[in-house]
């Protein structure tokens, strides 16, 4: 029972406020228990397997995919009932998203069966069972999410909460898992490059987790375990995307849902041709800096140390511009007297606080680089670029927060496509007078005079005109006063609605390039591009081990947060 018969409405909230707690409970030692286990294996803990974490992860998917199946069931009993749906939550675009990156983690799936399978004499069962395990468990939930990301669950309430978070913590362990075992790989390749940078006095020590037999098919291993490290980025965001969608689902359970939720957003390429311009540049160009910057790094010391001057040197321009382009955007905000939308919306909640937490994550490394560079004793070269690289990244993420959690709270502007354009009537005496539509009356596929109406405009002329036999002459010029003032009120809307349509034009151009920009700088770091490892200053200020851990503990956060910032900057743009 939800509620006790007899009992006031109000006490009605008490359970359900329980049953939130105890789940969000359940989740988080899920989460602590799972995370344990993960760190136990990373550090070679005595009696603690790779075996054993994955058998925690298998039956952690297992328990979702039966709660995701009676969930379906349920649904589809309950077809004909009309529910709540949460218009904020789960949008196409986003769900188009998911799936993108769902298609390369069942990619990555198949890779990890081929590699059990010629690894099969040494590796446990788990190995191959892991994979199988994660590609079903992946299907169904991209399934579960495009059908059920914007339901408002209103029955069931308690089970239900306890189900969602356990998906919620399943996928962020499943990320955890996947981020460790991509950080190992780059971490491994990082050590191998320090020596060429001339950082001798740093202990080399591979961490390697390679099976201890041959492989039945040497090429097929070598592009098994090669393809693995490079589809892992797409897995990543895969699972911290199921995560965030999963708990908006969370959140909404049992939520009163206001009905006049929101307008319908769609993306149009028209008008922001600049914007993408700007942006493809700045993409087609970083693919261009991270090939060369990973072909050149570790190759000799002169090499390396240009591979990351000119990294930086990228990287500044790029932070410049996108700092000019969100305080541009900012101003515009500043001139245009809009309100805030301040009503309850957990997507658009958990949007802005994932902003500012992920943020949080190169905030922090850009702080040690900047405190590295100010106490290190000896300065390369090309560390100089690392300090105004470090600057920039802090100022450019404060700005872009700021310009996209305004714009994700701002009022949609209501009737800017229904009047695209002023009709502007000359009435001489004694000419024809023209009735031809207006742009709205067009646009909305009909026009006045097809439905035998006449625009109001000038039904008072005409009626004039009708009723003039030689001694209408007032009348004739009090339509003419009348007509001035509509084409004096008329040019002023349509002054106004002018500047507001450039605004808008300038916005979405911005929102785009942002957008581009976001992807470009997401590209670097989860390919491999990672001048905080490869610089090496900070690692002989704060030593080799304290740098490494707060670096891969925050690059994971600092990845996260490019894509979602070009979620919501895409988001932004279809929304201006």
């Amino acid at each position: 029972m939800e509620k006790a018969a007899g009992s006031p409405a109000v006490g009605g909230s008490y359970p359900q406020k329980n049953a939130e707690i105890l789940s969000s409970q359940y989740g988080i030692n899920l989460f602590l228990a799972g995370l344990l286990l993960t760190f136990a294996w990373a550090v070679h803990a005595v009696g603690i397997s790779k075996s054993h974490l994955l058998s925690y992860l298998i039956t952690l998917m297992l328990i979702q995919l039966l709660w995701m199946l009676w969930y379906l069931c349920r649904s589809c009993t309950q077809r004909s009932l009309i529910r709540d749906k949460d218009t904020h939550a789960g949008a196409r675009w986003l769900k188009c998203g998911i799936t993108l990156f769902a298609v390369i983690t069942l990619i990555l799936d198949s890779f990890k069966i081929g590699y059990y399978i010629d690894f099969s004499n040494c590796l446990s069962a788990t190995e191959g069972i892991f994979p199988v395990t994660h590609a079903v468990h992946t299907i169904l939930q991209v399934y579960f999410l495009w059908c059920h990301a914007k339901d408002i669950i209103q029955s069931f309430k308690t089970l239900e909460r306890f189900g969602v978070i356990h998906s919620v913590f399943t996928n962020l362990l499943l990320w955890t898992n996947g981020v460790l075992t991509e950080s190992k790989h780059q971490l491994n390749e990082h050590k191998e490059r320090l020596i060429t940078l001339g950082f001798g006095n740093i202990t080399i020590v591979l961490d390697d987790h390679a099976p201890q037999c041959n492989c039945t098919t040497t090429t097929l291993c070598s592009i098994f375990s090669q393809g693995i490290y490079y589809l892992y980025p797409f897995n990543i965001e895969y699972h911290i995307l199921a995560s965030t969608m999963l708990y908006v689902l969370w959140k909404n359970i049992g939520r009163k849902v206001e009905h006049h939720q929101q307008h319908k957003t769609l993306f149009k390429f028209r008008g922001i041709m600049v914007g993408m311009i700007f942006g493809l540049i700045v993409l087609t160009s970083t693919i261009a800096i991270v090939v060369v910057y990973l072909i050149q790094i570790g190759r000799s010391k002169i090499k390396s140390e240009l591979a990351l001057t000119m990294f930086y040197l990228h990287a500044i321009f790029v932070l410049a511009l996108m700092c000019t382009a969100g305080i541009v955007a900012l101003l515009i905000y500043r001139l245009e007297d809009r309100s805030l939308d301040n009503s309850k919306n957990p997507a658009r909640k958990l949007d802005g606080e994932l902003l500012v937490g992920t943020a949080a994550g190169s905030w922090l490394l850009s702080w040690g680089s900047i405190l590295a560079i100010i106490c290190a004793q000896a300065h390369p070269k090309y560390t100089w670029y690392n300090l105004p690289y470090s600057v920039l990244v802090i100022i450019e993420k404060y700005i872009q927060n700021l310009f996209i959690i305004e714009s994700i709270h701002r009022e949609q502007e209501k009737g800017n496509d229904d009047i695209k354009t002023l009709r502007i009537v000359t009435i001489s005496r004694g000419s024809t007078l023209s009735l031809t539509p207006s742009y709205k009356e067009i646009y909305n596929g009909r026009a006045a005079h097809d439905n035998r109406e006449v625009p109001c405009l000038f039904k008072g002329s005409i009626r004039a005109r009708e009723n003039d036999d030689g001694g209408g002459a007032k009348e004739e010029t009090s339509q003419d006063k009348s007509l001035v003032m509509h084409s004096t009120s008329d040019f002023s809307f349509y002054s106004r609605n002018s500047v507001t349509n450039n605004n808008r034009r300038i916005l979405k151009n911005i929102a785009t390039f942002l957008f581009l920009c976001n992807l470009s700088l997401w590209i670097p770091p989860a390919f491999g591009c990672r001048p905080e490892y490869d610089n090496g200053l900070e690692e002989i200020v704060f030593g080799f081990e304290p740098w490494i851990i707060v670096v891969n503990l925050a690059m994971p956060f600092s990845i996260f947060y490019r894509m979602h910032s070009a979620a919501s900057l895409f988001e932004v743009n279809c929304k201006t």
